[in-house]
């Protein structure tokens, strides 16, 4: 991923995650959580006097998330969860194809206003996203930036099996990177279309990089013990334990930390229950 310029917005093709957002139920509350978290600002997406609400987060006056009612919130039948969705051209055809690849289909392909439509899908593993077909709503503008989303990994018990689906479905290449490191999952020509689009210097910034890696869009890791499979979000910080001390402040849990070659991370369980991990980039030791 790469931010988007007001004069030239970051556009996703079909196969690239490009938005995400958290059912909550108390969006007020949790947008008090992330807005001091992350440094976001919020705007009402929905017109006046219509029902429900969607918050528009943003970072530097860019579209980076939202926030969203929990469905049945006042039942307690579900907990809060991060949402990744994927960038499709057809959405009624994709969510059609993924239910003959042994996908579930949780919501059928539906408008969401002016903003766009969408379906909700839950893969052969278990792992929940949403299908996107843009029109005005086109994804997130402000990426691997502090502050803003990073990426979304798949977590399942069994990554080989999952992605079987995901590569059928979006085309996905898949790089092995071992078994400590999981799967590496790239869009043919992604790269590409970044380098022509918001991104021009990507060649130059990645030229000691593998080869393909312009067009990574994600990864996926085998899911930790007791964890049920989900697509799950990181965000960028500047300061790993700052950023995760200030979580638990506002009244997160900080679930684990760890040391990567490139990034410091923190995984962290806010107030309702939702996941995301924190990341610092630090780059390899010399």
């Amino acid at each position: 991923m790469a931010e988007g310029t007001a004069t030239n917005p970051h556009t996703y093709p079909q196969g690239v995650p490009c938005w995400i957002d958290t059912a909550q139920p108390d969006p007020p509350a949790a947008s008090r959580f992330y807005g001091e978290l992350l440094g976001w600002s919020f705007h009402e997406a929905m017109p006046p006097g219509a029902p429900g609400s969607y918050l528009i987060a943003q970072r530097n006056g860019k579209d980076a998330a939202a926030i969203a009612p929990l469905a049945d919130a006042a039942t307690g039948g579900a907990s809060a969860e991060w949402v990744t969705y994927i960038a499709v051209d057809d959405v009624d055809a994709m969510a059609a194809r993924a239910e003959e690849l042994g996908g579930a289909l949780l919501e059928p392909p539906q408008d969401a206003g002016p903003g766009g439509r969408y379906a909700t899908v839950r893969d052969p593993s278990g792992a929940v996203f949403r299908l996107w077909q843009a029109r005005r709503r086109i994804g997130s503008q402000i990426n691997n930036t502090p502050g803003s989303w990073n990426f979304s990994d798949l977590h399942v018990p069994d990554v080989a099996a999952a992605l079987g689906f995901y590569r059928d479905l979006f085309g996905w290449t898949v790089t092995d990177m071992g078994p400590d490191a999981g799967a590496m999952i790239g869009v043919p020509g992604y790269g590409d279309h970044l380098e022509s689009t918001v991104d021009p210097d990507i060649r130059v910034r990645q030229a000691d990089a593998p080869p393909g890696f312009a067009d990574v869009i994600g990864g996926a890791v085998e899911a930790a013990d007791g964890e049920s499979p989900n697509w799950h979000v990181t965000f960028s910080v500047a300061d790993r334990d700052a950023s995760a001390a200030e979580a638990e402040r506002l009244g997160g849990l900080v679930l684990a930390r760890a040391e990567g070659v490139w990034a410091a991370t923190a995984r962290i369980r806010d107030p309702w229950g939702a996941e995301f991990t924190l990341s610092q980039f630090t780059g390899p030791a010399d």
